[in-house]
């Protein structure tokens, strides 16, 4: 017997799960090391349910599965401001009633559903936006009431140009998340002038840029090499400067410049936007991250900057941003490492 309750306890104090068994007056009559170091009580005996764990919502759960007489009975509740699933069972045996109670942390799962609803939602609405143009700018076009003048076609075939791009720009952005995430994003490494890819980058935004009037400036030396896959950094700096054009006010200036420091090079890009909340720089690079909605009329899907910091750390990089206090305007960073042969100056 002594033995079985030795492998119990052994196997009760390895589980994640916080574990407590209680009588039917609620006293706690054991407890695995997960519910100690979670209500912080190492000597539980003769103490109640509420003594032990300060939380009347998991006396409650104990209260209802007893009132509705349940063997069994399962809830979310919070404690420690974080949310747990809480699990009840009640085992009589001899006239004795034993509760037992396991709370498990899905604080994450929570935070991820509400994260995916958040998606779904901005998404929809993403995707509504440019749909609900296009179909008006064809709409105009069929009613006119005289036959449609070339510059206003043109105009208008621009116009949906713009909005289809917007559309392909979202698919594109979930498509690499779920590629890099899954591991069947392929990275192939070599060196690379790095102002022969700003610009590059610089000239698939140009239609972008212009449709806000903004000045693109490159500073990027021309002897610069980095180490990195082309496609997957080029992604990295057309999502921070889709990104800059987002938030930049018309007329406004977006510059990308870049410096090396031994066997580093940093890349920056900034905007005359209003820039990142210092609460948000922790966490602008999470997926699905909204930031605060006065820094622009659009939600956006919020998966951009986490391909930038998966990209970026997958070649052994930073990437970060400045906040309000220490920048004006936006202002993002990340770093690669520098070619060999420019280095050694081959």
């Amino acid at each position: 017997m002594a033995a079985r309750e030795t492998l119990l306890a052994v196997m009760a104090d390895t589980a994640y799960d916080a574990l407590l068994v209680l009588d039917q007056d609620y006293r706690v009559l054991a407890m695995n090391a997960a519910a100690a170091a979670l209500f912080d009580c190492t000597t539980p005996e003769g103490r109640t349910l509420l003594q032990v764990t300060n939380s009347p919502e998991l006396e409650s759960v104990v209260d209802d599965m007893l009132e509705y007489d349940e063997e069994t009975f399962e809830d979310q509740i919070s404690i420690q401001k974080r949310a747990y699933r809480v699990r009840a069972k009640v085992t009589r045996h001899d006239g004795e009633t034993i509760i037992g109670l396991a709370l498990q942390d899905v604080s994450e799962l929570v935070r991820l559903n509400r994260a995916r609803r958040e998606m779904i939602a901005n998404i929809s609405h993403e995707l509504r936006h440019p749909i609900a143009n296009i179909r008006l700018i064809i709409d105009s076009l069929f009613h006119e009431d005289e036959k449609p003048k070339r510059k206003r076609s043109i105009s208008s075939l621009q116009a949906i140009a713009r909005e289809t791009d917007s559309l392909l720009w979202i698919m594109q952005e979930m498509l690499d998340l779920s590629m890099i995430e899954s591991g069947q994003a392929i990275f192939r490494m070599m060196d690379v002038p790095l102002r022969e890819l700003v610009n590059d980058t610089v000239e698939r935004m140009d239609d972008q840029s212009a449709a806000k009037d903004l000045k693109m400036v490159a500073d990027v030396p021309k002897k610069l090499q980095v180490l990195c896959d082309w496609d997957q950094i080029r992604r990295v700096l057309l999502n921070l400067v889709h990104n800059a054009i987002k938030w930049s006010p018309p007329g406004g200036t977006i510059t990308i410049r870049a410096s090396a420091q031994a066997d580093e090079v940093t890349i920056e890009v900034l905007d005359d936007g209003p820039g990142v909340p210092d609460d948000q720089v922790e966490r602008i690079f999470e997926r699905f991250y909204q930031v605060d909605s006065s820094r622009s009329g659009g939600e956006g899907t919020g998966l951009g900057l986490a391909i930038c910091k998966h990209i970026v750390e997958a070649h052994g990089g930073r990437i970060w941003t400045r906040g309000q206090s220490q920048a004006k305007g936006g202002h993002f960073l990340f770093t690669l490492a520098r070619a060999e042969n420019e280095q050694n100056g081959g």
